[in-house]
């Protein structure tokens, strides 16, 4: 275990830490896996899909229905995992369905993984800091059964919970920017982001205060926020200001 912690950390593209930790959980027997992490969360829900990353080797067919129509959002154990950090036995689900307490979305969205043979598993909710949120869900491969699921889990589930929390850690400290600014947006952030008025950045970059304002403009636009202040926020939680060119890595859907 320790080998594989030391090359996780070693990582740093998403991609190759992705493709390893999923090596790693099928070797548990969890063959299928989805995880999610926004920096972005709201009250109300997780916020836009734009501003997540999200990675899974489901099929796309699968990641259509289940992320592109926001079924997830209507899932019992996200719902359960979102509202606290730790580990959830899917048992869970089977509970709710004998107690008749489902909503009506829990159980469009419980359909849809029987469905699709999302049957068996653990979720896990990371400890963040609102607005941050993480966690992942690991489906059992075919065959496995819940209660065999609960039995492995008994013998080995604090070694799994502390691989995939090794690997929360690592992959949301990494850059997943979507590269929506321009050069000269990510500039003029950084220019106010350092204290500088919009006359000071102006005579520095030698353009007219009417065009910075206009970057100003657009950066906000792109990053679908109100206010100045919100953008720099958001560039910078998005490591999309003061970062290297090309250290960015895109998110993965």
């Amino acid at each position: 275990m320790f080998d594989h912690i030391e090359k996780i950390l070693s990582l740093r593209e998403i991609d190759a830490v992705w493709n390893l930790h999923c090596a790693c959980m099928a070797d548990y027997g969890f063959d299928r896996l989805i995880y999610g992490f926004t920096r972005f969360s709201r009250p109300s829900g997780f916020g836009k899909l734009d501003d997540m990353l999200i990675l899974s080797n489901f099929s796309q067919d699968y990641l259509d229905g289940y992320i592109g129509e926001r079924l997830f959002e209507q899932a019992p154990m996200v719902r359960i995992a979102a509202a606290q950090s730790g580990a959830f036995s899917w048992r869970m689900i089977g509970e709710l369905m004998e107690s008749g307490t489902m909503t009506e979305g829990e159980r469009r969205a419980t359909e849809f993984n029987l469905r699709h043979g999302v049957c068996a598993g653990y979720s896990i909710s990371f400890p963040n800091t609102r607005p941050s949120q993480g966690g992942i869900g690991l489906c059992a491969r075919a065959g496995m059964r819940q209660h065999e699921v609960d039995a492995l889990w008994a013998e080995k589930g604090r070694e799994i919970h502390l691989l995939n929390t090794i690997f929360h850690l690592q992959v949301s400290s990494m850059p997943f920017a979507r590269n929506v600014l321009s050069p000269r947006q990510r500039q003029v952030l950084e220019g106010v982001a350092e204290g500088r008025t919009i006359a000071e950045t102006a005579q520095e970059m030698g353009l007219s205060a009417a065009t910075i304002e206009k970057h100003l403009r657009r950066a906000r636009e792109a990053l679908g926020v109100e206010t100045t202040a919100q953008a720099v926020l958001k560039a910078s939680m998005q490591q999309e200001i003061f970062v290297s060119p090309g250290a960015a890595s895109p998110a993965r859907k």
